[in-house]
């Protein structure tokens, strides 16, 4: 007989019951600050009783420290997965990346949100610090697995300073961006410059693959290249036909 608490059936239904109270909770606390968020509010946002909140989380400061430890889980985590896609570009996994773990703060904060960082700092902030860190290191990783990191070399430049570089533009477009969209777009940029050097060695490396090589002297190497000649010289023989 299981007397020490849920059973592990009931396990799951009950994990996911405490994620859903932490993103309303996450989300409440966005909207309306720490101070001015009520535990009532947190439980009309989730669809639950004040009292089915209160059997979770006994107080405010608790039910804050679950939701951003949370947050900050899913998000290293969603941002960990968009840099690891190795179907994609080293620029779209660092926007991913970003946009997951700062791009959804943009726009989402309340006009009375401002006491957040405060709350955070003193509630949670080595929490924070550490989860920070983790995850500029795995941008730097990124940016050393790539091989940008030993483009920069000759520079002084590392891996972390590049990450490094990236995260201050991260900050500034956060509090700069009106919209996430915008955040999106300035991060395009700031990775577009970072990742130059990464860009430009994909493209030799593309220029120079057989597939780019003519397959005789003088013709294109597209199967279609000679067919699409040929049309673009008939259409000119046509039109100097016309016109005579």
């Amino acid at each position: 007989m299981n007397e020490g608490g849920p059973s592990s059936t009931d396990r799951p239904a009950e994990d996911l019951r405490r994620r859903k109270l932490m993103d309303a909770a996450f989300t409440v606390f966005l909207r309306f600050g720490f101070r001015k968020t009520s535990m009532d509010e947190v439980a009309r946002a989730a669809g639950v009783s004040r009292q089915g909140l209160y059997l979770h989380f006994a107080t405010k400061e608790e039910l804050f420290r679950a939701s951003v430890g949370y947050f900050l889980n899913t998000a290293l985590a969603a941002a960990a997965a968009a840099l690891g896609d190795a179907e994609r570009p080293l620029e779209e996994r660092l926007v991913a990346a970003f946009d997951a773990w700062i791009g959804r703060f943009v726009g989402a904060l309340g006009a009375d949100a401002a006491d957040l960082s405060t709350a955070a700092s003193e509630l949670v902030g080595p929490l924070v610090a550490e989860h920070e860190g983790r995850f500029v290191e795995a941008v730097a990783e990124a940016l050393r697995a790539s091989g940008l990191a030993a483009a920069y070399e000759p520079a002084g430049v590392t891996g972390r300073q590049l990450a490094d570089t990236l995260v201050s533009s991260a900050r500034g477009l956060k509090h700069g961006a009106a919209t996430r969209e915008a955040f999106v777009e300035g991060m395009a940029i700031a990775a577009r410059v970072v990742c130059l050097p990464e860009r430009r060695a994909r493209e030799a490396r593309a220029a120079q693959s057989p597939q780019a090589a003519p397959s005789r002297q003088g013709e294109p190497s597209a199967p279609g290249a000679r067919r699409e000649g040929k049309g673009r010289g008939s259409a000119a023989r046509k039109a100097r036909g016309t016109a005579r």
